[in-house]
């Protein structure tokens, strides 16, 4: 079968990381949904030190699907009054695959916010390619109007993101969090809905205790 590769995000990611393409892969946790990604056949070898460097500086988040937004993915489309006919917002979207997955579930709206370009561009594509459309917005604080439910997926791995938890509460009814990074979501408003297994797409590997992903459920 030939492969589904994206040439225009695969040239946004050649400079950053040569020998690399995006193509499309279906989802472990969520067959019914397809992302451009990073080839999973891509060498594992050791990059080379400028490399690397760059790509601490530049993470390239939105190549991946990562554990979190899987599983939030997941909940979503197993339990769609969450989000259906509700203005929904995707904070920090990365790949947009926790949008997406709203979307297909039956939201009124979907926006997609994130700082980085590129992922905006990738989850603008990523969408086309599951049969739905998304809004994007590069800045948060210019978003207008009313947000029914805020989905975060894997965005508390900087303890300074931790504010977000407060912020996003202020400016929505509810906010869905996915994340495997903290051991407990000390926020009283925030209660546990369940926890999941699942990897990042490509696999990086992590530690089992990336894996583990907790989902929490904040009502303003």
């Amino acid at each position: 079968m030939a492969r589904n590769i994206h040439p225009a995000l695969s040239q946004s990611l050649a400079e950053a990381l040569p020998g690399a393409c995006i193509e499309a892969q279906s989802l472990p946790l969520c067959p019914e949904l397809t992302l451009y990604l990073l080839n999973a056949d891509f060498p594992q070898h050791e990059l080379p030190p400028e490399l690397a460097l760059k790509l601490m500086d530049e993470p390239l988040y939105w190549t991946f699907c990562w554990a979190s937004g899987q599983v939030l993915a997941r909940w979503l489309l197993d339990n769609p009054a969450l989000v259906r006919a509700k203005r929904v917002l995707d904070f920090g979207c990365g790949s947009g695959v926790a949008g997406i997955a709203a979307a297909v579930a039956g939201a009124r709206q979907v926006v997609a916010c994130d700082l980085d370009t590129l992922a905006l561009e990738a989850a603008r594509e990523n969408a086309l390619l599951n049969g739905v459309a998304i809004e994007m917005a590069p800045d948060f604080d210019a978003i207008e109007g009313e947000i029914d439910v805020v989905l975060v997926a894997d965005v508390l791995y900087d303890r300074g993101n931790l504010r977000w938890l407060s912020v996003l509460l202020q400016r929505a009814s509810s906010v869905l969090l996915a994340d495997s990074r903290l051991p407990d979501v000390e926020d009283p408003r925030y209660r546990l809905l369940g926890t999941a297994e699942a990897s990042t797409l490509p696999d990086l590997d992590e530690s089992p205790e990336f894996r583990h992903v907790r989902l929490y459920r904040a009502d303003h």
